[in-house]
């Protein structure tokens, strides 16, 4: 009975077109977004923070890029590791070129820079689709592993291809503790997320689901599938460069181009598959699934050993994280094809009819 529409009437366009119609949803995200800013920074440790939760925000932003291309707008990428190098070399030589240049402008500029990539390698989205186009984005990740590795300027001239940052400030604050690091994450994911939110809402999100669903049908009523599907690549890319950046510089700190391998790329594409395709909720649920699952896995399977008198090796138990892994990924697929997001928008319709049967 408490999570009902009764009684909240609308009175205007604007009030029946916000993000969250239902009071106790925005209650509810607003709530959360307070505990995220004040309570976790006062009960959390140094581990929890530089294991969880920084790759957890990061990660949730990249899949947020990635969904709007692959949910929203339809289109297959496998490249999205490549357009978070670019994003983190880019901001690199931003950061390192330009003296006094700001944290927070050079991450833009890493993420525009990403985003002129991701436009270079979506061209071939006007003419394929399908398993053609992934392929077609899949050559921009061995381009850009062979472009950080052979082209010394990107790496300032480092031998190895690896480079490192320092010195991170943010408005004069100092972004050196685990905390100050969390924040800066959380607060770009925030300003990201709601952007995102909005733009998927608006005119040119309802262009990239007709394009999705049907793009002949699509150009048929009058919308430009070359201005769609490359202004999805864009946003998708400088969503996905800026979380890159922010991997090389907040979370790692020193990295090389191994570091944005073909790996990532599945892995994000994996967050979007599992979390649900078309849902920003979904980005954040399967960046939960995959950076905080393994870790769950490595801490209970030993405790899981010690209570059957069974002594698993170190080996042993990454085998069976990665079986264990790999078996819910698949259960959860064959549960709900259309990711954690689906089942979490079934619970609410449940109890908004709750307890009523019907």
């Amino acid at each position: 009975m408490f999570y009902r529409e009764n009684g909240q009437f609308k009175t205007s366009y604007r009030a029946d077109q916000q993000i969250f119609p239902i009071a106790q949803d925005r209650w509810a995200v607003l709530l959360v977004i307070a505990a995220a800013f004040f309570v976790v920074p006062m009960l959390s440790s140094d581990y929890m923070f530089r294991a969880i939760f920084i790759p957890f925000l990061i990660m949730a932003l990249a899949a947020l890029g990635v969904n709007i291309l692959v949910g929203y707008c339809g289109q297959i990428s496998l490249g999205s590791g490549a357009f978070m190098a670019v994003g983190a070399y880019a901001a690199f030589n931003f950061f390192v070129r330009i003296p006094g240049l700001p944290l927070i402008p050079a991450l833009i500029l890493g993420g525009l820079c990403s985003s002129a990539f991701g436009i270079l390698f979506g061209l071939p989205s006007l003419r394929v689709k399908g398993l053609y186009l992934a392929v077609a984005t899949l050559a921009a990740q061995f381009f850009s592993d062979w472009m950080f590795l052979r082209i010394k300027w990107f790496t300032n001239d480092s031998p190895s291809g690896s480079v490192s940052v320092s010195g991170l400030q943010v408005f004069g604050l100092q972004i050196d503790s685990p905390t100050s690091k969390y924040l800066l994450c959380l607060s770009i994911l925030v300003v990201l997320a709601l952007l995102a939110k909005n733009l998927v809402r608006g005119a040119i999100g309802r262009e990239w689901m007709a394009i999705r669903d049907m793009d002949v049908a699509a150009a048929v009523i009058g919308i430009r599938p070359m201005y769609a599907k490359l202004s999805a690549f864009a946003v998708s890319s400088f969503i996905v460069g800026v979380a890159g950046a922010l991997w090389g510089f907040v979370y790692l700190g020193a990295w090389e181009p191994a570091a944005f391998s073909v790996d990532l790329s599945f892995k994000l594409l994996f967050m979007v598959i599992i979390g649900g395709m078309g849902s920003i909720m979904g980005s954040f649920f399967g960046a939960g699934f995959i950076v905080i699952l393994p870790i769950a896995l490595n801490q209970f399977l030993p405790l899981l050993g010690r209570l059957f008198g069974i002594d698993i090796s170190t080996s042993g138990i990454s085998h069976a994280e990665l079986i264990i892994f790999g078996a819910l990924i698949v259960w959860f697929l064959i549960v709900e094809p259309h990711g954690l997001a689906k089942l979490w928008s079934i619970s609410k319709q449940k109890l908004r009819l709750w307890p009523f049967p019907h």
